[in-house]
């Protein structure tokens, strides 16, 4: 991978890249401190499904166009083995996390200024 450098105890760059093979990323350094905090209470692996977007892999996974993905303050994770969606926000939330949005394949998180919630799920 191009990105493969190790940027906290157990994240790497490539995890964060966008997904349209552009291998472009940008991740702001306090989302890689609080995504480590997550695990390490969490003790085990997180499956980050999507962290930075550029304009056009935002627009065409129909992501808000102010997105916090577009600015690498955010990611979605998909949901944890043995949690609910609810402990997973609970977890989400002791870490820091200030923008956190409910799916039924897991939760948004994010480093945006102001607290922001949101339930999704249908």
């Amino acid at each position: 991978m191009i990105n493969n450098i190790k940027i906290s105890k157990n994240f790497y760059l490539s995890e964060f890249e966008c997904k349209d093979g552009s291998h472009q990323v940008v991740v702001d350094s306090e989302l890689i401190d609080k995504l480590q905090k997550l695990r390490d209470y969490l003790g085990q692996a997180i499956v980050i499904n999507s962290a930075y977007r550029n304009e056009s892999h935002n627009k065409s996974v129909g992501g808000s166009p102010n997105s916090q993905h577009l600015k690498g303050k955010a990611v979605d994770l998909r949901r944890i083995e043995g949690l609910t969606i609810d402990e997973m926000v609970a977890i989400a939330e002791d870490a820091g996390f200030s923008g956190i949005g409910k799916y039924n394949w897991g939760i948004h998180i994010d480093v945006r200024e102001n607290k922001a919630r949101w339930d999704m799920r249908g």
